[in-house]
């Protein structure tokens, strides 16, 4: 064995060659304290190199996220993009499609809500679902059974005034509240705070809740893009430039 290594030779032995070429149990006492001092000399000379092996480590990690979310949207292609229950928006006929799992309550969802209006409205061709995914408490389950039920009572227009004017709400949702939101977008109230209790949006809920352990969502907002899954908050230059990407491979 050889008792004296570079640091350079170390370091090569130590990150690049296979575990069978380079068998550091196989070294006494003095040769592993020897290795060690000459790598620990290197990275303190040369401290750049520890962030370019985090970058490369981060890099692999995100190519193989990349291939199973892939393979996660494939599977649940259906429920994804044609459930039959969530809300449709943008051009329903666009050549991309946007779905966002969201939560009225969510700080993150509330500073997209205005940039993917901007990115669904300027760009014209973009086919937009949300899928109710209340997960921080109370009020974002209340949130969404009532949005839900507006449009059970209402349709698809008084879904999207509901969704709209809830997102933006900070007040506490008791039923005096939610009774003066449904008459404000003439709705029938008494109808609608009815059907929150409603077994179909039980369902909803539940469902959507069940595509979103599927698929590995544990926070909102979360997009899915095509064939993409973005999760956290995304910039509506990042979307764009996202949209963009996606068209030129199609």
């Amino acid at each position: 064995m050889i008792k004296t290594l570079t640091a350079a030779t170390a370091l090569c032995l130590a990150l690049a060659a296979p575990a069978s070429a380079f068998d550091v149990s196989s070294m006494t006492d003095a040769e592993r304290d020897a290795f060690r001092a000459e790598i620990r000399a290197y990275l303190l000379d040369n401290p750049e190199v520890i962030f370019e092996a985090v970058d490369i480590a981060e890099q692999r990690q995100a190519q193989q996220q990349a291939v199973g979310d892939e393979q996660l949207l494939a599977d649940n292609a259906d429920a994804i993009f044609d459930d039959g229950m969530s809300w449709v928006g943008g051009n329903p006929d666009g050549d991309i499609t946007i779905v966002e799992f969201m939560d009225y309550r969510c700080g993150y969802c509330r500073k997209a809500h205005d940039e993917v209006s901007e990115l669904v409205g300027s760009d014209g061709n973009i086919r937009y679902i949300v899928k109710e995914f209340p997960i921080l408490g109370e009020a974002s389950t209340i949130s969404t059974r009532f949005a839900l039920a507006a449009r059970l009572v209402g349709g698809d227009d008084a879904y999207k005034a509901a969704h709209d004017a809830l997102i933006t709400m900070t007040s506490d949702l008791s039923e005096p509240v939610l009774r003066r939101l449904a008459e404000t977008l003439e709705l029938d109230a008494d109808a609608v705070l009815a059907d929150m209790s409603n077994p179909e949006i039980d369902r909803q809920i539940a469902e959507t809740r069940a595509l979103a352990q599927a698929l590995q969502i544990n926070g909102t907002p979360t997009f899915v893009m095509e064939d993409e899954l973005v999760r956290g908050y995304v910039p509506l230059e990042t979307m764009r430039e996202i949209v963009d990407s996606l068209r030129s491979e199609g």
